[in-house]
């Protein structure tokens, strides 16, 4: 019997940092509402979809900057998109600020969770691969300061939900090959993928008109090479004076793009995702049991990069 997930790229469009979460949750649920009108069992929204980019901005103040974090999760403010999802029987994969205690220890993480039809959190997801930087760059038009405001986590995860095997991702994570690699060693079927890309890059202006190039690149080769179906999600539009990029999209394994959002507001892209789709590419092609030569692969564990070992010592000629 076929496995068909039917999916609703839920994307958003600017929020602005005095929009209250009441607010930005009532748009949330107005997809939710349009997602199940047309059918789909899963609606993905974006990173950090409760707020603004705040990492966007320099605080020193720590009560400020926690003011964008969720305690818990549902809480008083979100508890209503649980409730009607349980009410429509619609699943969703949802990014945000969690500030959390863990052995008396205050942690903060670029976070996502899936959850299913019944209201229950079935994964939970935190950003592995934190861009930007971590010190206050004034030169700068605007910052990326996620290296200041967040830890990284440690895990790619899957879990079996919605009839396949789902995984997550946030933004940055999107670049690298080893996000969708560690997730198709474990068979992922359904990778949700919640972002918030700036259409300029202060570092590197020069990548400026490749953005939503390199987004959808990224996106279609990590599906293609493990055989998976890849949603990415984005918040878009001129958000407090930056522009980000939008294409939401929801791609197969065959690493073709199925459905997309065609502009920079509240919207939704549709698709009818046979999961079984995967087993073309993971039983042929990308068939990691027969092909993968993991004894030649152990630089990619041994080194962080070019000049800089795992442990972070230096390379030794």
């Amino acid at each position: 019997m076929a496995r068909f997930v039917n999916v609703a790229a839920g994307q958003l469009g600017p929020i602005a940092r005095a929009e209250t979460r009441t607010a930005v949750v009532a748009r949330l649920m107005a997809l939710m509402r349009q997602a199940h009108a047309n059918g789909c069992d899963l609606i993905v929204y974006p990173e950090l979809a409760l707020t603004t980019f705040f990492p966007r901005w320099y605080f020193e103040d720590q009560a400020e900057i926690d003011g964008f974090f969720e305690r818990e999760m549902p809480g008083p403010e979100t508890r209503g998109l649980f409730d009607l999802g349980r009410e429509l029987g619609i699943g969703f994969y949802l990014g945000y600020a969690e500030l959390t205690v863990e052995a008396g220890v205050v942690r903060r993480y670029n976070a996502s969770i899936l959850v299913d039809k019944s209201g229950a959190i079935v994964l939970k997801y935190r950003k592995v691969h934190l861009p930007g930087h971590a010190e206050h760059e004034p030169w700068r038009e605007f910052q990326h300061l996620e290296k200041r405001y967040f830890e990284p986590g440690s895990r790619f995860d899957v879990t079996d939900a919605f009839g396949g095997v789902m995984g997550m991702a946030i933004c940055n994570d999107r670049r690298w090959s080893e996000t969708y690699r560690v997730m198709g060693l474990q068979g992922v079927e359904m990778v949700m993928i919640g972002y918030n890309t700036p259409v300029h890059n202060p570092p590197a202006p020069e990548h400026d008109d490749l953005s939503l190039f390199h987004n959808h690149l990224v996106m279609q080769s990590g599906a293609y090479q493990n055989g998976t179906f890849v949603v990415g999600v984005a918040k878009a539009g001129v958000e407090e004076g930056v522009d980000h990029i939008g294409g939401s999209c929801i791609i197969a394994p065959s690493g073709e793009i199925i459905a997309r959002c065609t502009t920079k507001g509240d919207e939704i892209a549709l698709a009818r995702c046979d999961l079984d789709l995967c087993n073309s590419y993971k039983r042929t092609t990308f068939n990691f049991d027969i092909h993968r030569q993991p004894r030649a692969y152990g630089m990619i564990v041994e080194r962080k990069g070019v000049t800089t070992m795992a442990d972070g010592t230096a390379v030794k000629g």
